[in-house]
């Protein structure tokens, strides 16, 4: 009896009671579907069973988007980190600390560049994980110090977009990143480099109403939010019921406010083709007698006017017939009178 309740019961008890890690399994956002976080995982964070697209982490973003996951991350510009001395029910700065030590990143935008479809492309990615991808100062010197880097590499920018809109800690400073962001958009457009933003969901606020519609391309993810206001509130507001599908990216994809749309697994060929589409093209030039070669850009030529015509009718006062004659070599008759009067006065 004693070895039936020293060593058989503990073990079955042991067997019952055994724990299930909570990092194992998560459920579908849209389908409620239970799924084994690898393969949720290994399937770009896709549901198997109803196709939607789960949020994913920026460095996750990067390492799917680049030629076999290698890419640079560059150092960002500092900031000031809690102008206001702003305080709700928590301190801004124990916000920042909380949301820098939960997900490794200075602030809501990582920038890095590499390959893509072999070409050298800059991408930003926004990190819905750091605060909501809100927007303050800090992303917008990001996204500035993002298009400087494309213009120096000569380089293609692509962005993801997903934020909650402005970041209401940073008050009107933050409402201010929406003209400079602009800027940064007017930079690229200079230099005739593409930029190409990739809407995931959701992109909402003072980004959807800045940097992120500015696009030369607009690529969404499906079923994505991209919208200023959210559809509760402008149901609220204008007191009627939305379309189908308001402000989903498929919606604005009928309406040209998109151009294309694409599943997360497609993202990298379709990012390559724009890219090596839209990019700048160099020539090859081989140098005579050295067996080198040299990049050059395209050569540019000048675009031809067109010829002067001549007016129809003569000025008033004019014999066209005279004007038409005075550009004409003379004739025989007049050359003969010319050198006969030339002999007379040699003499």
């Amino acid at each position: 009896m004693s070895w039936l309740t020293d060593y058989v019961r503990p073990k079955v008890r042991s067997l019952l009671q055994r724990d299930v890690p909570d990092n194992l399994w998560t459920n579908c956002d849209s389908c409620g579907q239970m799924l084994l976080i690898r393969d949720y995982e290994r399937n770009w964070k896709v549901c198997p069973h109803c196709g939607h697209h789960g949020r994913a982490l920026a460095h996750e973003r990067m390492k799917w988007t680049f030629d076999n996951g290698e890419y640079t991350p560059i150092e960002l510009p500092k900031m000031p980190t809690d102008p206001l001395a702003f305080r709700d029910s928590k301190r801004y700065t124990d916000r920042l600390k909380t949301a820098r030590a939960k997900t490794q990143l200075d602030d809501s935008l990582l920038v890095a560049h590499g390959r893509i479809g072999g070409r050298e492309t800059v991408v930003a990615v926004m990190a819905f994980e750091f605060m909501a991808g809100t927007m303050g100062p800090a992303l917008g010197e990001a996204f500035l110090a993002a298009c400087r880097l494309a213009v120096l590499q000569k380089a293609p920018l692509v962005i993801f977009t997903a934020s909650g809109g402005a970041r209401m800690q940073e008050g009107v400073a933050s409402l201010m990143q929406m003209p400079r962001t602009t800027i940064g958009v007017q930079m690229l457009r200079e230099a005739g480099l593409p930029y190409i933003v990739v809407f995931t969901n959701p992109t909402t606020g003072g980004v959807s109403a800045s940097f992120a519609m500015l696009g030369d391309v607009h690529v969404a993810e499906p079923d994505a939010l991209i919208a200023f206001a959210g559809p509760r509130v402008i149901r609220d507001t204008v007191r009627e019921e939305l379309p189908e599908g308001f402000q989903k990216s498929e919606y604005l994809l009928e309406h040209g406010m998109v151009d294309l749309i694409a599943p997360r697994a497609e993202l990298p060929q379709t990012l390559g083709r724009l890219v090596n589409m839209l990019a700048p093209t160099t020539r090859t030039v081989t140098l005579p007698g050295a067996g080198q070669e040299e990049q050059r850009p395209p050569t540019q030529h000048p675009v031809p006017h067109p010829p002067a015509t001549r007016q129809s009718a003569a000025p008033s006062g004019h014999n066209s017939a005279h004007s038409e004659a005075g550009h004409k070599p003379p004739s025989g008759k007049h050359s003969a009178k010319h050198h006969k009067h030339r002999k007379k006065s040699g003499a």
